[in-house]
C-alpha cells in the first residue's frame, strides 16, 4: 500500500483529502505545517507528499529539498499561478489548483506515484549524479535509468539498439555512448538510413571500386570502413532496404566488408549503434525487416521516453533551451511567463524534444520583450486544457494543440501556417519532383524533409525510375 503525507493547515480540507485517498486504498498521514511534518514523520518513508503552498511558518515548497527523492505535489489557489510556477522551478513534481475536483486529485496522485517510484530511505539525488556522468538533461525515473544503462553499456563493444519516438534525442544517446566508451578518441560516423535514397545506401555504407557501375569513376571508401576503430551510428535502421540489410548482417557476423565491385573483403573493427522509432519486432514478423538482423542488433537496448512522460524535466529542458537560444540570438536574459510554463507542462509535445526546441527558438525570435508568453510558443492554452480534460489526466497522446492544421485542399489564398504550407507543397509536387528538389525548393535538408514527412504522416514516394540501372549494376 502506497503511503502519502498530506500537509494542510485547514483541518476540514486535510480530513476530506485523507478520506478521499483512503477510499482509493492509500495509507495517509497528516500534518498541519512543515515543522509538524518533520517532527512527527520521516519524510523519506512516503511515496508522495501532497502539501498546501501557504502554511503557517515555512511554505510547503520547503518540503521539496527536505523530502529528497520523494515527489511533492503542491496545492494552490487559482489566483496563485505565479507561485505554482515558482514551486515547479524549485522542484515540485506538479501543482493542482484549489478547490480541486476529486477525480483530478486521484488521477494526479496515481500518475505521480506511477511515474516516480521511490526507494524509501535511499539517499537523494542519485539521478543527478548519474545524469552528470552521461551529460543528458533529465532527472525523471526513466532518464535516470537510461543514464545508468548508458554508463554500463558504454565501456563494452556490444551492439546497442536505441528505441524512442521521433524527436526524443536518439542521436544524443548514441553520442553519449560513444563518448563514454573506449573508442571516445576515435571517429563517430552518424548515418540517417531514411535520408539516403535506396539506390545509394549500399554504396554509401560499403563503398565501391572504380567501374563498379555507371558513374563510378574512382574508388570510394564506405562509411563503415571510414568508422574503422570507432563507432558507426545507424539512425532509423528500420528504413534500410532488404538488400542493404543482408550486407549489413554479414558485416556484423564476420566483422568484414566488401566494396561494391570488389572481390576482396576487408576486416574492420567498428562498434555499431542502431536507432529506430519503429517496432522492429513487428516489422520482422511481417517480413519487412530481416529477423536474423533484428536478433543481431537487439543486444543491448536503451529506451528513450517521449517528452510527455518526463514530468518536470520538460520545464528544465525548456529553460535550458531558452538560455541557449537567447544567448545565441543575442537577445539578453529571457524568462517564461506563468502561462507559458503552464502551456509547456500541459501540452503533449507529439514532436518531443525537437518540437520543444523549435518552439522555444521561434518564441525567442518573435518576442519583443524579455518574457516569453504561450502565444509566442504557438500553444493554444485553452485547447490544451480541453484536450487534457478529455484525456482525464492520463498520459495518452491527445490531439495536438500547436498549429491545428487546416484542410490542405482549402482556398490557397487563406493565411496558411508554415506547417500547412509544407504539407500542401509536398503533396502537390512530390510526384513531379525528387526528394532533393523538394528539399531545395523548401530551403531545408533532405534529413529535415524526411523528419517532417514522419511528423505530418505524409508517405514517402519511392522512386521507380532512374535507380534501377544503378541497383542492377551495383549488385
Amino acid at each position: 500500500m502506497h503511503q502519502i503525507l498530506v500537509v494542510e493547515d485547514e483541518s476540514v480540507i486535510r480530513t476530506a483529502l485523507r478520506r478521499l485517498l483512503e477510499r482509493h486504498d492509500y495509507q495517509v498521514a497528516e500534518a498541519a505545517s512543515v515543522q509538524e511534518a518533520e517532527s512527527k514523520h520521516t519524510l523519506t518513508d512516503f511515496d508522495l507528499i501532497v502539501s498546501d503552498l501557504r502554511l503557517p511558518g515555512a511554505p510547503g515548497t520547503d518540503l521539496i529539498k527536505k523530502a529528497g527523492d520523494v515527489p511533492v505535489l503542491i496545492m494552490t489557489s487559482y489566483a496563485s499561478l505565479r507561485s505554482a510556477v515558482d514551486s515547479m522551478r524549485m522542484g515540485a513534481v506538479d501543482y493542482i489548483a484549489k478547490p480541486f475536483d476529486h477525480g483530478d486529485m486521484v488521477a494526479a496522485v496515481e500518475r505521480i506515484i506511477a511515474d516516480h517510484p521511490t526507494s524509501r530511505g535511499a539517499p537523494a539525488a542519485v539521478g543527478n549524479a548519474s545524469n552528470r556522468v552521461t551529460g543528458i538533461i533529465g532527472n525523471c525515473p526513466a532518464m535516470v535509468t537510461l543514464s545508468e544503462h548508458i554508463r554500463k553499456v558504454s565501456p563494452t563493444d556490444s551492439t546497442v539498439l536505441v528505441l524512442g519516438e521521433t524527436g526524443t534525442g536518439k542521436e544524443l544517446v548514441a553520442r553519449s555512448v560513444h563518448e563514454h566508451s573506449k573508442r571516445a578518441d576515435k571517429t563517430l560516423i552518424c548515418v540517417n538510413c531514411a535520408a539516403i535514397p535506396d539506390t545509394l545506401i549500399e554504396s554509401e555504407l560499403f563503398g565501391y571500386e572504380k567501374g563498379a557501375f555507371t558513374g563510378a569513376n574512382a574508388s570510394r571508401m564506405g562509411l563503415i570502413e571510414a568508422a574503422d576503430g570507432g563507432t558507426l551510428f545507424l539512425d532509423e535502421i528500420g528504413e534500410l532496404p532488404m538488400e542493404a540489410q543482408a550486407r549489413l548482417l554479414r558485416f556484423i557476423q564476420e566483422g568484414e566488408i566488401r566494396r561494391i565491385g570488389s572481390v576482396h573483403s576487408r576486416k574492420v573493427n567498428v562498434r555499431l549503434i542502431c536507432a529506430t522509432h519503429r517496432n522492429l519486432h513487428v516489422l520482422s514478423a511481417e517480413g519487412l525487416f530481416r529477423q536474423d538482423l533484428y536478433y543481431r542488433i537487439n543486444v543491448l537496448r536503451l529506451h528513450l521516453p517521449p517528452l510527455r512522460e518526463r514530468g518536470k524535466d520538460i520545464l528544465h529542458l525548456a529553460e535550458k533551451m531558452l538560455q541557449v537560444q537567447s544567448q545565441r540570438l543575442d537577445k539578453g536574459p529571457m524568462e517564461l511567463s506563468p502561462r507559458a510554463i503552464q502551456a509547456i507542462t500541459t501540452y503533449q509535445w507529439p514532436g518531443n524534444v525537437r518540437e520543444l526546441e523549435h518552439a522555444i527558438e521561434r518564441a525567442v525570435v518573435l518576442s519583443e520583450t524579455s518574457e516569453i508568453d504561450n502565444d509566442a510558443l504557438g500553444i493554444d492554452l485553452e485547447l490544451v486544457n480541453i484536450n487534457r480534460i478529455r484525456g482525464h489526466g492520463s498520459n495518452s497522446v491527445q490531439v495536438p494543440a500547436l498549429h491545428t492544421p487546416r484542410s490542405i485542399t482549402s482556398d490557397p489564398t487563406e493565411d496558411l501556417s508554415l506547417e500547412d504550407y509544407f504539407q500542401r507543397f509536398v503533396l502537390e509536387h512530390q510526384d513531379s519532383m525528387s526528394e532533393t528538389e523538394l528539399a531545395q525548393k523548401l530551403g531545408i535538408s533532405r534529413k529535415c524533409l524526411w523528419e517532417r514527412r514522419q511528423r505530418f504522416e505524409i508517405p514517402r514516394k519511392k522512386s521507380s525510375s532512374g535507380g534501377g540501372r544503378r541497383r542492377k549494376a551495383a549488385s
